[in-house]
């Protein structure tokens, strides 16, 4: 199996190539800049793989949470990629994503939703399987939901800008505090790692149904809403 993982949903712009178990990534601190690298630093890493778009088996792309204009570059460039060649899409959890990169077993992920607020899902592993705890949802830091359990791991950018309100909040819970690393950040190989058993079951979707997944209702608030908030 042979796929393409993109992920724009932070300041990163992460790409990997999954190619039978081989694995070729670029991860970059891009800023704002993901809509005028991507492209060619997807050229470098096909050149680099030596292997052309068209001969891969789909394309998986980190569809959100994360930052709106992320989430449209990542969908955007997946759809047209997958229009382009006829190749089928899987559309990957950003947050179930820092839980795959972890290591661990029972995982808390946060990212930061910027506005005080933090995306918050909880994931347990079973069976090789990850298991839904909480689903993904938009909280205030000191609002994020119970856990039952211990041995939990905190992953993600909400744990950096929010550490002593969750720590708070999760308490005796937690068995590990996450460190400032690039692994607080979603990666394009845990995206392909998370697409694979889909794509062999045969269960990808065509082009035109990609789409993000905001969680965060509008995607622009007035200035008097943020305030309200």
């Amino acid at each position: 199996m042979q796929i393409l993982a993109i992920d724009t949903s932070t300041e990163y712009l992460s790409l990997a190539l999954w190619l039978d178990g081989r694995v070729f990534s670029r991860d970059i601190n891009a800023g704002q800049t993901h809509s005028q690298q991507i492209l060619p630093t997807l050229r470098e890493l096909l050149d680099e793989a030596q292997v052309e778009l068209n001969a891969l088996d789909g394309i998986a792309f980190g569809a959100g949470p994360g930052s709106f204009t992320g989430l449209r570059i990542a969908c955007g460039v997946a759809q047209g990629l997958a229009f382009g060649t006829g190749l089928p899409v899987i559309a990957v959890s950003t947050l179930q994503a820092l839980a795959q990169q972890s290591g661990a077993e029972k995982v808390i992920a946060c990212l930061d939703a910027r506005m005080g607020e933090i995306y918050h899902a909880a994931y347990e592993k079973k069976d090789g399987e990850w298991l839904e705890v909480c689903t993904p949802a938009l909280f205030k830091p000191e609002e994020a939901p119970e856990v039952e359990g211990h041995d939990w791991i905190g992953v993600g950018t909400g744990w950096l800008v929010y550490p002593g309100v969750l720590q708070a909040v999760y308490g005796k819970q937690l068995s590990e505090i996450p460190k400032p690393d690039h692994s607080s950040h979603p990666t394009a190989k845990s995206i392909a790692e998370l697409a694979l058993p889909i794509f062999e079951m045969g269960l990808a979707r065509p082009a035109h149904e990609a789409a993000p997944i905001y969680i965060r209702n509008k995607v622009a608030l007035k200035m008097s809403e943020r305030v309200n908030r």
